[in-house]
């Protein structure tokens, strides 16, 4: 048996080394799955088909429960009189409270199209020069905000100052400077807000479907708090009517795409980003969500931009993931 140490030739291994391994490949970019699937999902609406069946679901499950109801009403009155008044007072009151939130909804339905017809009419009105149609726009729009504590300083200003305007786009100019600037600012901290928030629970939360309901949740509140800074308080479905609307915006403008230069820069500038593909993807599910929050401001806003700056996605972005990840 031999004692020292031994040595064993490898034949055609002569020139392997360190040197000559394969490189390391490189990690796919980020895609923004989350809110990829987000967007995909409110954007989709429901077939004729499936809105036929749900429309008959409801109302068959609305007839029995009621027919239901009113059995087991009438008959705990024959049986026990004092309980049985009792529960057909509680089924009144419930159904009283069904019908409230039903014209709250309603209500929201209409603050909704009296934005989207005042942003129709203001732009016709620009396009047009049309001086007189621009000032039945400026006098709905201070209407809409008469009771905005905050603005009390801009409709005086404004109220002091439309006299002087003598074109379409100098009045239309002077109320968006007067009552939009300052919603647009407090839009914009809303969208920064949900941006950081989908960014972190992406790169945070680990579970698959935890992320993609979360992201869902921060875009429908971001959404909902935005039109209610612009005046059109919704409920539950005016919100999916909201979500919708922006939805077919970003379709329509094309801003739906990933691999672009913003995304692509955004998700380039994180230190972290580039070690974790968790984190790049938090990166680039934020920067979707700003897109969805401009997009919003433009579907919301009584009025197109005039002469105030359009919201910047790029500069939105990095104000909103400014430090996150890494990322200065």
């Amino acid at each position: 048996m031999s004692k020292g140490p031994v040595l064993i030739e490898m034949e055609g291994r002569a020139s392997a080394g360190p040197d000559r391994a394969p490189p390391v490949p490189d990690l796919p970019a980020p895609e923004g799955q989350v809110m990829q699937g987000v967007m995909a999902g409110l954007a989709r609406g429901p077939s004729r088909l499936a809105r036929l069946f749900w429309g008959l679901a409801l109302g068959l499950t609305g007839a029995v429960v009621s027919v239901a109801a009113w059995d087991f009403a009438t008959g705990l009155i024959a049986r026990v009189p004092l309980l049985g008044y009792a529960v057909a007072a509680m089924g009144l009151g419930l159904l009283a409270v069904t019908l409230g939130i039903a014209l709250r909804e309603l209500a929201g339905f209409a603050r909704l199209g009296r934005l989207d017809s005042l942003h129709r009419r203001a732009g016709a009105a620009l396009a047009e020069a049309d001086l007189s149609g621009a000032q039945v726009v400026v006098k709905n729009v201070k209407a809409l905000y008469s009771g905005r504590g905050e603005l009390r300083w801009g409709l005086d200003r404004l109220a002091g100052r439309e006299a002087e305007q003598f074109d379409a786009e100098a009045l239309l100019a002077l109320a968006e400077t007067e009552l939009l600037v300052p919603l647009d600012i407090l839009a914009l901290r809303e969208v920064e807000q949900a941006a950081r928030q989908v960014a972190m629970i992406t790169a945070l939360v680990p579970l698959a479907l935890a992320d993609v309901v979360g992201a869902l949740v921060s875009n429908l509140r971001m959404i909902r708090r935005v039109a209610e800074i612009y005046g059109g308080r919704a409920g539950f479905l005016g919100s999916w009517r909201v979500a919708r609307a922006v939805m077919a915006h970003l379709v329509a403008t094309g801003a739906v795409a990933v691999g672009d230069d913003l995304i692509s820069s955004v998700a380039g500038g994180s230190v972290l980003s580039k070690l974790s593909r968790r984190f790049g993807e938090g990166v680039v599910n934020g920067a979707l969500t700003a897109r969805v929050g401009v997009a919003t401001i433009e579907v919301c806003r009584p009025m197109p931009f005039i002469h105030a700056r359009k919201p910047s996605v790029t500069g939105l972005v990095r104000r909103a993931l400014s430090g996150l990840f890494g990322q200065g």
